[in-house]
């Protein structure tokens, strides 16, 4: 473990992928789907072969190490950040391989917008039918996501939270792309490979843990054992990645939907798995700003949407009853969070809402959802709601002056450092995120697509929410029907909104660069 620690970032990350290849090996032999099972276990041998001698071309001895160590300490973080971009956009090369070999009636273009959609949790997919992929091929699929939604988490709090980005810079006193000179012993002395092995070994308990606990409870309320499996990594993920084409495909149910909402909950706070600084009088997690502000979310929105289908059934329909207004509820409820975590699974009563009372799903307040996101640290993409609790802390205190401009706020320290300084920055990140909207949409619509389909399939990559396309639009909408350029964009587009604009923008600053 510790020689593994001590190799390159990049030679890990191909190492895990080649050893992650025999997952889908070994279970197309035992399908006996010979042609999936080589087309899985040639490449593994091959990425692992490679990973090997260039870990061995590396190697250094551990004085050596240690002395270019505190050499390159000052350019440790930068060094990172090129690091997390390069995997974004270099390893889907690795892991379209096997992809296009097994199913072997697709370009290798189409196979690497499928892997770095599913390593950045997006779960855009270009083969709208599940049953042109095998098995073997959708366990590949689901397990780049869920591995990308590890990723996320440890490179979350190893590598961002160390350089005061990822939404970490709205609670902290420090610039973005600035190291903390106060950080904990293995942030400031260990190197970052070692570092994320540490965190590693730390989180993927409990991220495994969780993910077999609801594998195993979606088994037992009725779903077949391989769909259960895909949902529940799909789920961990918030990739939205379904073998059946979503939830409405299984035999679940409502007990179903219920259990996958119950999980969907990870995805609002970081805190929801772990703990910044544990302690015995630590408030509860209703008080955790995401959580409040999500909750808020979850209450308020169903409810408006629940009175709109409700007043169209009496003005229109007459079509009341009990039965189809609990399920139009709950259905909106679902929805939700599900796109507020950027997972994008669709619940059965949403559709029974739309029958219920005739009226088209509301697309743009889906989208605005995805946008806002879920937790920092956590596998949700978007602005994160954090950066959402400090632009409205801002406003009521705002409102306050307003009303009385001698008041003086309260709440403390870290209260005024949000509403303040963390505000500020969150309103920055909101307008690179808007401009960054702008400028892929200009670009879509320079390649062909109207003003509604490049808002959405913009707002889908960016936000990781990749079935975003398939509910937010009056009509369903298909990657698969895009141009080669425009799957590039998207490509890229997925990679910036995994990565985040303040983490590219620290890598273009040249103060980053000088030391």
């Amino acid at each position: 473990m510790n020689r593994f620690s001590r190799m390159p970032f990049f030679v890990q990350l191909m190492l895990v992928s080649g050893g992650a290849m025999l997952v889908p090996a070994f279970y197309a032999l035992i399908l006996r789907e010979w042609d999936d099972a080589r087309a899985f276990l040639y490449p593994s041998v091959l990425v692992c072969s490679l990973a090997g001698f260039i870990a061995i071309a590396l190697f250094r001895p551990e004085a050596t190490e240690a002395r270019d160590g505190r050499r390159d300490r000052d350019r440790e973080g930068r060094n990172q950040l090129l690091t997390l971009l390069g995997t974004y956009t270099a390893l889907p090369l690795v892991l379209a391989v096997p992809f296009v070999e097994a199913t072997q009636d697709t370009t290798f273009l189409n196979g690497y917008f499928e892997m770095v959609s599913a390593l950045t949790t997006t779960g855009a997919t270009l083969f709208d039918d599940p049953a042109r992929l095998s098995r073997p091929e959708h366990l590949w699929t689901a397990l780049v996501a869920w591995l990308g939604g590890l990723f996320a988490w440890v490179t979350a709090v190893a590598v961002l939270a160390p350089l005061n980005l990822g939404g970490f810079e709205v609670i902290s006193s420090r610039q973005p792309g600035q190291s903390d000179a106060r950080a904990s012993q293995i942030t400031r002395i260990a190197a970052a490979p070692e570092r994320m092995a540490r965190f590693t070994t730390k989180l993927f308990p409990i991220y495994i843990g969780l993910t077999l606990a609801l594998w195993f409870a979606l088994a037992m309320v009725g779903s077949p054992a391989f769909v259960a499996l895909i949902h529940a990594m799909s789920v961990m993920s918030t990739s939205g990645i379904s073998p059946v084409g979503g939830l409405t495909n299984t035999r679940t149910g409502f007990v179903g939907e219920l259990l996958i909402f119950a999980f969907l909950f990870l995805a609002l706070s970081r805190k929801t798995f772990t703990a910044d600084n544990p302690r015995p009088d630590a408030p509860p997690l209703w008080r955790d700003p995401e959580m409040k502000i999500g909750l808020a979310l979850m209450v308020a929105v169903p409810l408006l949407l629940f009175l709109r289908h409700w007043v169209a059934v009496l003005e229109v329909s007459g079509d009341w009853t009990f039965g189809r207004a609990l399920s139009s509820l709950w259905g909106s409820m679902f929805m939700v969070l599900s796109f507020l975590s950027t997972a994008g699974f669709e619940s059965m009563g949403w559709e029974e809402a739309r029958l219920w009372s005739g009226l088209q799903a509301p697309g743009v307040l889906l989208m605005g959802l995805a946008i806002f996101g879920g937790g920092v640290a956590t596998t949700a993409g978007g602005v994160k709601l954090l950066r959402l609790y400090a632009l409205v802390r801002h406003g009521e205190r705002e409102i306050e002056k307003l009303v009385s401009p001698h008041s003086v706020g309260g709440a403390g320290a870290n209260a005024r450092r949000i509403r303040r300084e963390g505000a500020y920055v969150a309103w920055v990140y909101f307008m690179v995120f808007a401009f960054t909207i702008a400028g892929v949409m200009m670009l879509l619509a320079l390649l062909g697509l109207d003003f509604e389909r490049a808002a959405i399939f913009t707002i889908s990559a960016l936000t990781t929410t990749g079935p975003l396309v398939r509910v937010a639009g009056t009509d369903p909408m298909s990657y698969a029907a895009l141009t080669d350029p425009m799957k590039l964009v998207l490509a890229g587009t997925m990679v910036l909104g995994r990565l985040e604009m303040l983490a590219i923008i620290a890598l273009l600053n040249p103060e980053f660069w000088r030391r």
